[in-house]
C-alpha cells in the first residue's frame, strides 16, 4: 500500500515491481499476488488496461490511519481514557497537530480571534465548544483525589 500511496495514481505491477527491486529482490509473481489480495480485501479498485491491471488505492494514507484509530477508540471500555492516556503518549510536534486538526474541523465560526481586540462580556462569549473538554483532566471531576 505504501508503495500505492505514494504514487497516488493508478500503478501496474510492473512499476510496483521495479521501484521495490530498487531496494531488495522480489518475484513479478509475488507482487501480482498481494496486489491482487489488497483488491479483494477492497483496499485498491483496478482497471484493465491490455493484459495487465492499474491499481488504485481505495482510501488514502490518511483516511486508513484514522479509521485505525477509530476502530481502537471504539473498542475501549472508557473512550475518555484512551484518549487521554493516547495523548499522553504524543510528542508535543503531535499534539501541535492535533490542536491544529481540531481548529479545522471545528471551522472558522468557532475559532477565537487571532489579534488581540477587547474582551467580550462572558454573555457576549461564543458557547463553548462541544467535544472534547479543553483539557482533558477536567472532564472526570475526581474531588481533588
Amino acid at each position: 500500500m505504501s508503495r500505492v500511496w505514494k504514487w497516488n495514481r493508478p500503478v501496474t505491477v510492473r512499476e510496483v515491481l521495479e521501484d521495490l527491486q530498487k531496494e531488495r529482490s522480489i518475484a513479478y509473481t509475488t507482487v501480482m499476488t498481494v496486489l491482487d489480495n489488497l483488491h479483494q480485501k477492497g483496499w485498491v479498485r483496478r482497471e484493465a488496461e491490455g493484459r495487465a491491471y492499474r491499481y488504485e488505492a481505495v482510501s488514502t494514507r490518511a483516511a486508513y490511519a484514522a479509521a485505525l484509530m477509530n476502530d481502537a477508540w471504539s473498542q475501549s471500555d472508557n473512550p475518555a481514557a484512551a484518549l487521554v492516556a493516547f495523548f499522553g503518549m504524543m510528542s508535543e510536534e503531535q499534539r501541535q497537530s492535533l490542536s491544529d486538526a481540531v481548529r479545522i474541523v471545528q471551522g472558522p465560526e468557532t475559532q477565537e480571534p487571532t489579534e488581540p481586540s477587547e474582551s467580550p462580556e462572558p454573555a457576549e462569549r461564543a458557547e463553548p465548544r462541544q467535544g472534547l473538554p479543553e483539557n482533558p483532566a477536567s472532564a472526570q471531576d475526581d474531588g481533588g483525589r
